[in-house]
């Protein structure tokens, strides 16, 4: 089974260097750049299932690829935030309204922005986005380039005692921000592999809990790793890793954001998430 890898997905990225992970299912860890290149990846047949946030499965139902999820993380509530310049008149959700947003567009970037403005009465027209894409969006924000920037782990616990940068809001006030592990229904993976896929990420998941410095060290050993074993040690020990099924309520948040996007005008047509197979 080839298992697509990209840096922001911890899990997947850890389970590529776990002793023994996945064994079962002869697997091969394909490297990828970033999540919003799953959908791709997984139409040409380049891997058979990956791990993103909750919008890129969303953005390819709207593609018509016909997504199958397998599993989710716990709620990551750490794991994203939105900051401006200390020295900004920038104070709150409803000061970003008419202002420059650095953020990885078509990502849970988007969602946490859309949805920490309807909670101020605005909507995704009433800013500007600017996609980050190979920019230090934290140089941009400094710069005056943008005014504000969406950051994710494992960059935002660097950041976050920053004296020169304001905290907006965090994931955790807003939005549920797990991970999703999905594929496409072309690849027609049974509800015997699917389960065991969701035991499997479980597993390695609880490991990773149960001994976080070992886990630190292996991403701090990775070449071009973003941080030391210590820093590593903190975010991991900042999180859930446990997973569940991709079951109703899973879907019915999915749906919840499908319906957000397209209130905002980022889908121009509604996307309707399919239920997914019960696993029992």
């Amino acid at each position: 089974m080839r298992i697509g890898v990209h840096p922001n997905n911890l899990h997947l990225r850890l389970a590529s260097l776990w002793p023994g992970s996945f064994a079962d299912f002869d697997p091969e860890f394909v490297p990828y750049g970033e999540g919003r290149d799953t959908a791709s990846l997984l139409e040409g047949g380049h891997i058979h299932f990956g791990g993103t946030g909750s919008t890129p499965p969303i953005e390819a139902d709207a593609r018509g690829l016909g997504v199958c999820y397998i599993a989710a993380s716990a709620p990551r509530p750490a794991n994203g935030a939105i900051f401006a310049r200390s020295d900004s008149d920038i104070g709150s959700v409803a000061d970003l309204v008419g202002k420059r947003i650095s953020l990885v567009d078509g990502s849970f970037h988007t969602y946490l922005l859309a949805r920490s403005l309807e909670g101020e009465g605005f909507g995704l027209p009433d800013v500007t986005r600017v996609e980050s894409g190979d920019l230090d969006s934290l140089k941009e924000l400094l710069e005056g380039r943008v005014d504000a920037w969406v950051a994710m782990s494992p960059r935002l616990e660097k950041v976050i005692e920053r004296k020169d940068l304001r905290l907006i809001v965090r994931c955790g006030s807003t939005i549920p921000n797990r991970s999703l592990f999905w594929t496409l229904q072309r690849h027609a993976l049974s509800a015997e592999t699917i389960r065991a896929l969701v035991l499997e990420l479980d597993r390695i998941g609880r490991e990773v809990m149960g001994d976080t410095r070992k886990a630190a060290e292996l991403l701090a050993a990775e070449a071009g790793s973003e941080g030391d074993a210590a820093a590593w040690d903190r975010v991991l020990r900042s999180r859930d890793f446990s997973v569940v099924p991709a079951d109703d309520p899973i879907i019915a948040e999915q749906q919840a954001e499908a319906d957000t996007l397209y209130r905002h005008g980022h889908f121009s047509n509604p996307v309707a998430l399919q239920r997914q197979a019960k696993l029992a």
